[in-house]
């Protein structure tokens, strides 16, 4: 596969002759400030350069924090410069799809990673949401690096923020309609909630307690983000 042009010239608009997403240059997804800050870094240069979708798997799964800029200077971590490479490459469906499968299994900063790109550049809202919301199970934690430091994140809620806010890691995201509306247009099927059975159960035996449904919500939301097993949460300092 041929090497994809340098960034700079690819957001020249006077020789950009490539695909458009959302009706424009998919670079120009990312703010202009935050474009310049991405190809002027140390890791843009020296680790993204010449990357493909096969060798730009190798650095995603490195990856140790999501984020957008952080700092003084307001720096790009990794995991956006990673994000931009991918909106020049724009790898097919099919890679995407298997970055979010192999994040499942073994690597969730690749699974992050792969949802914040289809996120951005998937222009079908009801695609954005039958490839994500498979994610809203994983419990995983992530760290997160911000503009201050440090949070613990989990993917079920990074991915969350991806559908229901409008700006995620320094990026303002495209529009994408609620859920509601696209089931009322028969444009996706209506999501049945995991606790749909559990909750007629206690509905049916506890219609005298008030209390039950909330308290079983509840116990299933703390029992969701409990420890995973990594050790995100035992130092925040970005090891």
């Amino acid at each position: 596969m041929a090497h994809a042009p340098d960034a700079k010239r690819a957001l020249d608009e006077r020789g950009y002759t490539g695909t458009l997403l959302h009706g424009d240059n998919p670079l120009k997804l990312f703010e202009k400030p935050v474009r310049d800050r991405i190809v002027d870094s140390y890791y843009w240069k020296e680790q993204c350069f010449g990357l493909n979708a096969a060798t730009l798997l190798d650095r995603a799964v490195e990856l140790t924090f999501i984020g957008g800029t952080y700092g003084i200077a307001q720096k790009p971590t990794p995991f956006l410069c990673l994000a931009f490479k991918m909106l020049q490459l724009l790898p097919e469906r099919e890679v995407v799809m298997f970055y979010l499968q192999q994040g499942g299994e073994e690597y969730k900063y690749l699974r992050a990673l792969a949802a914040f790109y289809v996120r951005l550049a998937w222009e079908k809202d009801e695609d954005v949401y039958v490839t994500l919301e498979p994610c809203l199970s994983d419990a995983r934690k992530l760290k997160r690096r911000t503009r201050e430091g440090w949070a613990l994140t989990y993917v079920d809620e990074f991915v969350d923020d991806l559908l229901c806010k409008t700006r995620v890691c320094a990026t303002t995201l495209p529009k994408i309609n609620p859920r509601g509306f696209l089931e009322d247009e028969d444009r996706i099927e209506a999501r049945v909630s995991a606790l749909g059975e559990e909750l007629e159960e206690l509905e049916g035996s506890d219609g005298e307690d008030g209390n039950g449904v909330e308290e079983v919500g509840e116990m299933r939301l703390n029992g969701n983000h409990g420890d995973d097993g990594s050790d995100d949460d035992v130092e925040m300092n970005g090891g």
